[in-house]
């Protein structure tokens, strides 16, 4: 193949222009809430935002059509948002507060395992954002993440394990660490206790 021929199969900026924009467009609200709910504040999840389109058009090239698109969206946003926290705090930072009331799946993704939930999956899941929030501030900064993505968010083992760089087992260890210490945190709320004893009941 010739240069001249290996050029005319490169895609053109407009063509990419075209794909960002049919593929990636529909799951930009998907990101605006997202950003909202990690930053906590609008003006700093606009930033979010657009940085992580900004990122994400430069390198859609890269991106793998057939792949989730969604995950690779998201672990930009990630990324770019762990970015401005050390940024803003001048030191290493983990997730703080992290992203909650995004239930759709990635990609149709099960929740947690094909297993069946547990308790404290389907308590989750009958909370409002807020609750949800607070229960999983009680969790270190780690095993948080983890109980976002895989718990709320409903990625599988795997698909965390991806997003967040880690083994596989790391994730499986962080859900049970994460679970027994949610079961107390929602023991706390007082309509959580009561979504809990409900959900307890249905799985005896």
């Amino acid at each position: 193949m010739t240069i001249a021929t290996a050029e005319s199969h490169r895609e053109s900026d407009a063509e990419l222009a075209a794909r960002f924009a049919r593929d990636a467009v529909p799951l930009f609200d998907a990101l605006g809430r997202r950003a909202r709910r990690l930053t906590l504040n609008d003006a700093d999840a606009e930033d979010l935002l657009q940085d992580t389109l900004l990122h994400a058009y430069r390198g859609f090239r890269s991106f793998q059509p057939g792949t989730n698109l969604k995950a690779w969206l998201f672990r930009i946003q990630y990324h770019r948002w762990i970015s401005a926290h050390r940024y803003k705090q001048r030191r290493p930072a983990e997730v703080t507060v992290d992203d909650v009331g995004e239930h759709e799946s990635a990609g149709g993704a099960a929740r947690l395992s094909a297993d069946r939930p547990s308790a404290e999956d389907e308590v989750l899941d009958m909370l409002s954002d807020n609750d949800i929030r607070r229960a999983l501030a009680t969790l270190p900064d780690g095993t948080r993440t983890v109980m976002y993505y895989a718990g709320v968010a409903g990625y599988t083992y795997a698909e965390t394990a991806a997003l967040m760089d880690i083994p596989i087992g790391t994730v499986m260890s962080r859900v049970s660490r994460g679970r027994q210490r949610l079961r107390v945190a929602l023991a706390h709320l007082d309509h959580g206790q009561t979504a809990f004893v409900e959900s307890e009941r249905r799985s005896a």
